[in-house]
Formats: structure tokens, C-alpha cells, sequence
């Protein structure tokens, strides 16, 4: 599968250049965060103007031609989302329901079965004036999809509206929410929230394994005061990020049983009384909302974002 941008790019690959030629997005990265290091899940998906094909045109390609974009069953909606319902069938298919455990688990010692996923799209960031002239809204659907030359009723249609839809719907109590459509808006709006001095986490794995189960060998709490952002399945890089009351944010130190080692990024929900009854969570774990504190490891390419 493939998201290939509408021929207009030719023309505004010219700015990208032209615009990367004076700044990177690295080096807006140090103008902003100047002692804050880039994590790899946020350099992988930086694109350097040599990444063009011969046209001009910015392609996206998928590393896995004939899978479905979304890394689970459902292409509709995200298990991050604290107002998602899961069927019985995704709670014995999704990869994502490893990644949730109990805040009670989360000792030195104790043994987990995880599968640590990473998106199956590998997108990039557009740099933010490009990202700015392409349209993010449900009302502007068929200009998208005829920007992207995508045909209607297709599942790249549906992984457009689907994503839209979400980031367009209200949040929970207590959650502000934002779908960051370029690496600029996203520490936009974590600065906003957190101050100017942040620093970017995310979970590392030594190397791609299978299904296994990972032993905890310590854990370092990072605060209580997050903003979260998770990697969306679109044509290009977007991440919806929310911070949320009633959370503490973890680096959880493993090592798996065939020696693979991973710092995981992980966030304990303290209150989950207002999150959809039937969410992935809660059936995986056996709880009922508000009865216990809910944790989930991030993939490889989400972030959580913390003061110091």
C-alpha cells in the first residue's frame, strides 16, 4: 500500500527545498530545545530534501505492500483513544493489547508477555508551511483524498477519514487534545502546556522481536505532568497529542527472554472512570473503569513529552 501527494507537490517541493536549505528541521529542533536530545522515533521521520522522487513529488510508500496501514484488526479507530470500543475479535488480534497492564504490575522482577509494535506506514514530517496547505478537516474530505489521488471507498480512504474523525472528536474529562500536522505544531502545543523546557521520551528496543515475554528490571517515574503523542496512520507524519489529569509517566528498563533489551515509555492512568466501558484496557485486563489505575507501554513510535 501507498500514499502518493497529489501532483501539486512538484510545484511546492521547490519551497521545501528551498525552506530546508536555510533550516532544517533539525535545526529547529536546537532553536527550540537547545538541551533537549531528538529521539529516534522523531529523527526517523525526518525527510531531507534528496528523499524527493525525480518529479518533485513527496511519496510515501509502505514497507509492506498488500497489509492493512493500521498495525491491528480495526482501521478505524486508535486503542489510545480513551473513547474506543473494542469487539471481542480485536482483544485476541490487536498486537496493542500487550501493552496495557496494571500500575500493580509494574514491579522489579515481574515478568510480561509484550510485542512492541511500531507503525506499519513509515510516513514524514512536512515541513509546517506545506503541511499548512494541505486541508485536515472532514468538510474538506474529497479535496484531500483528490490531493492525495486516492479513489473513494477504499481502505486508504477510510484510514484518512477515520483518522480525521478522530482527532476532530471531542476528548474526555479533564483531556486536551491536538492532532500536530507537523513536528512544529506538535512541540507548539507541548510548550504551551509543559513550559519551554521539555524533553522528548520514547520506547527503544534493541532490536524487532516477536511476541515474548520481558522480565522488568527497574523502573524510573518521570512526573505526573505529560503530554502524550501518538503516532496517527495517515499519508504523512501527524500525531495526535492530548495531556490528560491523573497520570504518571514511567521509563520502564526490560529485558527480553532471547537477551533483547528495551526502555519502555510507559503512562499509568489514575482515573479512568469517564473512558468507554468496553475499551481494549479494560477487557484485557479484566477491570471495570475507575476501579484501578490503567497502564499502557507506548510503541516504538509515539512519544511522551515531560518537564525538567
Amino acid at each position: 500500500m501507498e500514499f502518493n501527494l497529489f501532483r501539486f507537490f512538484a510545484l511546492l517541493s521547490v519551497a521545501f527545498v528551498a525552506s530546508h536549505a536555510a533550516r532544517t528541521f533539525e535545526d529547529y529542533w536546537r532553536s527550540v530545545l537547545p538541551d533537549t536530545p531528538m529521539p529516534k522515533s522523531i529523527s526517523g521521520l525526518l525527510q531531507s530534501p534528496d528523499q524527493h522522487t525525480g518529479k518533485g513529488d513527496i511519496v510515501v510508500k509502505s514497507e509492506n505492500k498488500g497489509k492493512p496501514v493500521y498495525v491491528g484488526v480495526n482501521p478505524v479507530l486508535s486503542p489510545f483513544d480513551y473513547l474506543y470500543a473494542a469487539s471481542v475479535n480485536q482483544l485476541h488480534s490487536n498486537p496493542n493489547v500487550a501493552l496495557f497492564f496494571l500500575e500493580e504490575d509494574l514491579l522489579q522482577g515481574a515478568d510480561m508477555n509484550l510485542h512492541f509494535t511500531k507503525s506499519t506506514t513509515p510516513t514524514h514530517f512536512l515541513p509546517q508551511n506545506i503541511a499548512d496547505s494541505i486541508p485536515f478537516s472532514s468538510i474538506k474530505l474529497p479535496e484531500i483524498l483528490s490531493k492525495f489521488s486516492i479513489k473513494q471507498n477504499t481502505l486508504e480512504s477510510e484510514t484518512i477519514k477515520n483518522t480525521i474523525s478522530e482527532c476532530e472528536a471531542p476528548g474526555i474529562k479533564g483531556e486536551e487534545k491536538y492532532c500536530a500536522t507537523s513536528l512544529e505544531k506538535m512541540i507548539e502545543f507541548t510548550t504551551s502546556r509543559l513550559g519551554k523546557k521539555v524533553k522528548a521520551l520514547s520506547t527503544d528496543v534493541e532490536k524487532e522481536s516477536e511476541m515474548q515475554k520481558y522480565r522488568i528490571l527497574g523502573s524510573e517515574k518521570l512526573g505526573e505532568k505529560v503530554v502524550v503523542c501518538h503516532k496517527q496512520n495517515y499519508a504523512y507524519a501527524v500525531f495526535y497529542c492530548h495531556k490528560t489529569n491523573n497520570v504518571k509517566a514511567y521509563t520502564v528498563f526490560l529485558v527480553g527472554n532471547d537477551g533483547t533489551k528495551a526502555k519502555a515509555a510507559a503512562i499509568c492512568h489514575t482515573d479512568t472512570s469517564s473512558w468507554n466501558p468496553k475499551h481494549l484496557a479494560f477487557q484485557a485486563l479484566n477491570v471495570k473503569p475507575g476501579t484501578a489505575p490503567v497502564c499502557h507501554f507506548l510503541p516504538e513510535d509515539h512519544l511522551v513529552w515531560v518537564p525538567y
